[in-house]
């Protein structure tokens, strides 16, 4: 297939790029994206920041990151081929490991070839006459395209510390999602680390191991349950590969993408309390994946989601040994309100001589000094800071550039009470620009991998139609999208995850519209949706 470019064709200028499709960014997404417009014979490339593949994979290379879904199941289906010949070595794999299949696969489909590294985008601008993509990068490369697809990532973009005095600070100071590629040495060295979520929970053992001593700086305690990591044996490897096409079967007919995952099939308040409790010791002892999932309404019923809460909260205090301690690192919310983590040794971890934990909520931080931090009681002398504040979720890469569309609308200002798009693929007023896993979509709440690929050969399929019926722009009925808006919010208040300040509301970013983003019906639903939608010649679509 061959795209007909519908832009000037005179223009001669060698830093102008005219290409058929542009993606941005070179994560799983990009990187299945750029495969897919290549198998259907366009002219695509990826524009990255980076100097290599891997996405949030290639920045966050903090001690102790690790995925927190089953190798087997974090990995593409897409290739046979690619299934049977990799070897993952963990249940969980590593940050190293992961970013090592990242190249692995760029190299085994050629794909660094399509892939400008270097190149941060800084706008993108749509050009109604012409009907093509102007994307500008901090080069001063200019590129062209019909088709602009928006790979950048759902967490990419990091909550930079914001923190009075941070200039004045005279020892080093890290962040988790953008951690520094050579080995940072903390031996002999008081640490403090700002943030208890995900990053942290997996960061904080390590950084306790390595330092004189860690002090960490809570704000909102977080439930972790022991992802119990292992070895993966061969014969375990093997009947995954033998069985791989009914595991992917699975994956895509589950709600969260995780075929182990183990959906209970039961109410928690129609079974006894002995009962529960044997339940919830045998996933926690199996680890992570599916805890949540030991009955049906423990993300719906408060009463039922209690249960699973308590638990979790016994056993912080089972395993603390400070009575003080395990109470500030019991949560008080709902469970799985917050992304659930996953941990090793990290309630455990409190019990070291060296490890101290500080409430901010009881003593705020008011700056940063010279020496270290100082909160409204004492200030604590570090040679090392360490912000492990989260990310810009879901929006934060996009609103990141300066993105315009039919009128000279603005991204930006379209999305300035909270993101809006169809389908989480598509933005009403920005034609032939697509989203991967972008707000709106389920994206986040369950296997990214998932996602990813069935945004990609959405969008491919979408293209394809495109080209083969002749049309030159695609984009959402305004009526469309406000019903798809609506009913992600009359979705998510079915759930419990709106109890909360998250990330999925954007709480964690000052000044951020609180809405929930993501899609939390399902995966397994939103595909049908997506699957009828274009079934039905692109119902809710204009494409002229």
């Amino acid at each position: 297939m061959t795209v007909k470019f519908q832009g000037d064709s005179k223009n001669t200028d060698p830093s102008i790029t005219k290409i058929d499709a542009i993606i941005v960014g070179a994560g799983f997404g990009g990187m299945y994206m750029l495969h897919s417009l290549n198998k259907l014979g366009l002219k695509a490339i990826i524009l990255e920041e980076a100097n290599g593949v891997g996405g949030t994979w290639y920045w966050n290379r903090y001690p102790g990151a690790r995925c927190d879904i089953p190798s087997i199941e974090y990995s593409y289906s897409f290739s046979d081929e690619l299934q049977q010949e990799w070897e993952w070595s963990h249940r969980y794999s590593t940050q190293p490991e992961i970013l090592e299949y990242a190249n692995h696969v760029a190299d085994r489909f050629e794909l660094k070839e399509h892939i400008r590294f270097n190149e941060r985008v800084i706008s993108a601008e749509y050009v109604e006459n012409s009907k093509i993509w102007k994307l500008h990068t901090s080069s001063g490369n200019m590129y062209q395209s019909k088709y602009c697809v928006m790979a950048t990532g759902s967490l990419s973009s990091i909550n930079k510390p914001k923190f009075e005095g941070i200039d004045s600070y005279n020892g080093d100071w890290y962040i988790t999602g953008k951690w520094p590629h050579e080995k940072i040495d903390l031996s002999g060295k008081s640490v403090g680390i700002i943030g208890t979520g995900s990053s942290a929970v997996q960061a904080i053992p390590i950084l306790a191991e390595n330092s004189k001593t860690l002090t960490v700086f809570q704000r909102t305690a977080n439930y972790s349950i022991p992802a119990n990591n292992r070895s993966l044996d061969s014969e375990e490897v093997r009947y995954v590969k033998d069985n791989y096409s009914s595991i992917r079967e699975k994956q895509r007919k589950g709600k969260g993408g995780v075929a182990f995952s183990n959906i209970g099939l039961k109410s928690a308040l129609e079974v006894s309390h002995e009962e529960r409790l044997k339940e919830y010791q045998k996933r926690w002892d199996k680890g992570y994946v599916g805890f949540i999932s030991a009955y049906t309404d423990i993300g719906t019923n408060e009463d039922a989601n209690e249960t699973a809460a308590e638990f979790v909260r016994s056993k912080i205090r089972e395993i603390v040994k400070n009575p003080n301690t395990a109470e500030l690192l019991s949560p008080k919310n709902a469970i799985g309100c917050k992304r659930l983590c996953a941990d090793t040794n990290y309630f455990e971890t409190y019990n070291r001589d060296n490890v101290s934990l500080i409430d901010v909520n009881e003593t705020p931080i008011e700056s940063l000094v010279p020496d270290g931090v100082k909160t409204t009681e004492k200030t604590f002398d570090l040679d090392v800071v360490v912000f492990a504040i989260g990310f810009d979720a879901m929006t934060g890469a996009l609103l990141g550039i300066d993105i315009k569309g039919k009128n000279g609308m603005k991204l930006r200002d379209k999305w300035s009470d909270g993101p809006r798009s169809y389908l989480g693929l598509t933005v009403e007023g920005f034609p032939n620009m697509f989203t991967i896993t972008g707000p709106g979509s389920p994206s986040v709440l369950g296997n990214m991998m998932v996602a990813i690929e069935q945004h990609v050969e959405w969008i491919t399929k979408c293209i394809q139609d495109m080209e083969a019926d002749g049309k030159n722009e695609i984009e959402p009925e305004f009526t469309a999208e406000n019903k798809w808006m609506d009913h992600i919010e009359e979705v998510a208040n079915q759930t419990l995850r709106y109890s909360c300040n998250s990330w999925y509301v954007g709480a964690n970013v000052p000044g951020k519209k609180r809405v929930f983003m993501p899609y939390v019906g399902g995966y397994d639903v939103y595909r049908k949706k997506c699957n009828e939608i274009s079934t039905n010649g692109y119902q809710g679509f204009l494409r002229i």
